[in-house]
């Protein structure tokens, strides 16, 4: 696994001092830390790293500092990578030290937030690297934790991939329950147009070539296929350049790195993965005294 920090990554530092408020909160309840309030004196110093157990990707490092930090100020955090950077099992990715009390009590909700992000952005990392020499994009989903989808969308970017929308609220896509209630894809697309502004792109899901021409007809922006065979796909993505030059054809739908590069080799623009939010293994990352 190859690849540097993105250079236009930027991190969502306003909704960073929330979570981990919330984070804090859960694990030391209204107690706080009672092991390590007993066994260490509240003056006790000490030095510690965050170091990686496999090969991965970094994301998450500001929000591990914050973590820290959170239970004492004066705690020094050193990040060794910047976000975005690759390294392999054995490195040291960050270096703390200050109260001993603060780092031990802060510990999990750091790891397990640089681990899951870090797992994040390792995924996306493979699935570019899969697509490399193509013209797609790989672009995360909705799809993603509660409470976390702005750093889980942050992470998807630290690793390589795009952002698809952020939430209901900023494009339009019509999914295929919403042409179930409208009646068909006609009604949907145009009940869709007149509700919004010149401004708002508007995409539609389609799962056939029927779907599709019947889609086309229409002042789309970007059409879905859905769940369709590389076969199909080809067909579909052929068909809709022919019609309209411009719209932008994504694939989704059960996508895996083992099947990603045939379908990219098909000419979609873009490939949605749910699986880079909903369901990613953590990277493995300790805290070492």
């Amino acid at each position: 696994m190859t690849g540097h920090a993105p250079s236009n990554l930027q991190f969502p530092h306003h909704l960073v001092a929330a979570l981990i408020r919330d984070a804090l909160a859960e694990d030391l309840g209204l107690a706080g830390d009672i092991t390590t309030n007993a066994i260490i004196a509240p003056d006790d110093v000490t030095e510690a790293v965050l170091a990686l157990r496999e090969d991965g990707c970094i994301a998450g490092l500001p929000l591990a500092e914050a973590a820290f930090r959170a239970l004492d100020p004066g705690i020094s955090f050193a990040a060794e990578l910047r976000d975005g950077e690759t390294a392999h099992a054995g490195s040291v990715i960050a270096r703390v030290s200050g109260s001993t009390r603060a780092i031990l009590s802060a510990e999990r909700v750091a790891l397990n937030l640089v681990q899951h992000l870090s797992g994040v952005a390792t995924a996306t990392r493979h699935f570019v690297e899969a697509v490399h020499g193509t013209h797609a994009r790989i672009v995360c989903t909705r799809k993603t934790t509660p409470g976390l989808r702005a750093f889980e969308k942050y992470a998807v970017r630290a690793g390589g991939g795009y952002n698809h929308r952020f939430g209901l609220f900023d494009a339009v896509l019509i999914k295929d329950n919403h042409i179930a209630a409208a009646g068909d894809v006609s009604a949907a697309i145009d009940l869709a147009r007149a509700a919004n502004g010149h401004m708002v792109k508007i995409e539609v899901e389609v799962d056939t070539l029927t779907q599709l021409e019947e889609a086309l007809r229409h002042d789309v922006d970007a059409v879905l296929l859905d769940n369709m065979a590389v076969p199909e796909l080809k067909s579909a993505v052929a068909r809709a350049k022919t019609a309209k030059p411009g719209i932008l054809c994504e694939a989704s739908g059960g996508v895996r790195l083992v099947t990603v590069r045939a379908i990219a080799e098909t000419g979609v623009d873009m490939i949605s993965v749910g699986a880079l939010t909903h369901s990613v293994k953590a990277l493995d990352i300790g805290l070492d005294f």
